[in-house]
């Protein structure tokens, strides 16, 4: 039986536009549960984003509970909700968000002691995530605009692991990178759920989401139906061909 990480009941989310009410998600009941690299597609417009971030904290249901192990979040305050977010959730985005006037080893420092003050087991931490991430000492002490594209999105996964969360959630993570680029943060983040890490990523990319075990298609606002294609295996014809089997079937 899996452990359940977090869990939604009745998820919807409206909002106001032009005076009428846009129903951007409708009545969600979903699990997440621990260990899992949870995909999250869909077409624009679907919700996905939204999704996301009413399951992350960073925006608030219109409707309906969002429980993270027994304790209820979406009663937080804003206040609650912050503290929430940085004690348990780490976020990667498209646009990675650097402070361009500190080091790449102090932008993540700066997260972390957000959570932990002893500095001295933060520094190693960071270097153990760095190896992981093939970030070299040197290229920890350049400044954000001194790094290429995978390297920055590297050291904000960095970044996003330092207070050891729960569920790493992602949006469109390699987005915004070259082919080759995108596929070395897909492998940093398929090597951290190898290791146990949850990860809950949006991505409209087929090759990005043949990394999830658990495929899930949102339409309108409603989570249309799951695909579960098991721990991630390279070069596996068959989960390429269960996917895109899926996702015909969605009408992708």
């Amino acid at each position: 039986m899996k452990e359940i990480r977090l869990k939604a009941e009745n998820l919807s989310k409206s909002f106001s536009n032009g005076g009428s009410m846009q129903h951007v998600l409708k009545n969600i009941d979903l699990e997440l549960y621990k260990g899992d690299f949870t995909v999250i597609m869909g077409a624009s417009g679907a919700g996905k984003s939204t999704l996301l971030y009413a399951l992350s904290g960073m925006d608030t249901p219109t409707l309906g509970t969002i429980t993270f192990k027994d304790r209820r979040i979406s009663d937080l305050s804003q206040d609650g909700l912050a503290v929430f977010r940085r004690n348990h959730c780490g976020f990667v985005f498209q646009q990675i968000y650097l402070i361009d006037s500190m080091s790449v080893m102090d932008n993540v420092l700066s997260a972390g002691l957000l959570v932990n003050k002893d500095k001295r087991a933060l520094v190693k931490r960071a270097k153990e995530l760095f190896a992981a991430v093939d970030i070299s000492e040197e290229t920890q002490k350049k400044f954000p605009v001194q790094l290429s594209g995978g390297e920055a999105q590297r050291a904000g996964i960095v970044r996003a692991l330092i207070n050891s969360p729960e569920i790493l959630f992602a949006d469109e993570p390699t987005g915004a990178l070259n082919s080759k680029t995108g596929l070395d943060v897909l492998d940093t983040l398929t090597k951290f759920n190898e290791q146990g890490q949850s990860v809950v990523m949006v991505t409209h990319d087929i090759r990005s989401a043949r990394r999830g075990n658990r495929i899930l298609y949102l339409r309108d606002g409603v989570i249309l139906d799951e695909c579960d294609l098991g721990r991630y295996v390279s070069d596996d014809a068959q989960r390429h061909e269960k996917l895109s089997a899926f996702l015909k079937d969605m009408g992708w």
